[in-house]
């Protein structure tokens, strides 16, 4: 039996100043296909600077975002495919 092996990469971009991080995730499908996500994070004033922390709250995000449009994708497809509306995905 033959075995197809499939790889997606994705790329995580960030902008940030002193209070404010924002992420964007992109992820190209093998179809040529991109799905483009955000995500953001903000520092309360009374909070030390850990630039780190923001990126992982924001990359976090942006990446949730993501995942739940790859699911509205492959739900769409499956009602698509099979001619009938199909039960929600859920998380």
């Amino acid at each position: 039996m033959m075995h197809t092996r499939a790889g997606w990469h994705v790329e995580m971009e960030f902008m940030e100043d002193d209070q404010h991080t924002r992420a964007v995730a992109m992820l190209r499908l093998p179809d040529g296909s991109e799905v483009r996500a955000h995500g953001a994070a903000n520092r309360h004033r009374s909070d030390v600077n850990q630039p780190r922390v923001g990126e992982e709250i924001a990359g976090a995000r942006a990446l949730n975002e993501l995942a739940m449009q790859l699911l509205t994708k492959a739900h769409e497809e499956i009602d698509q495919a099979s001619g009938r509306i199909s039960h929600p995905i859920h998380v």
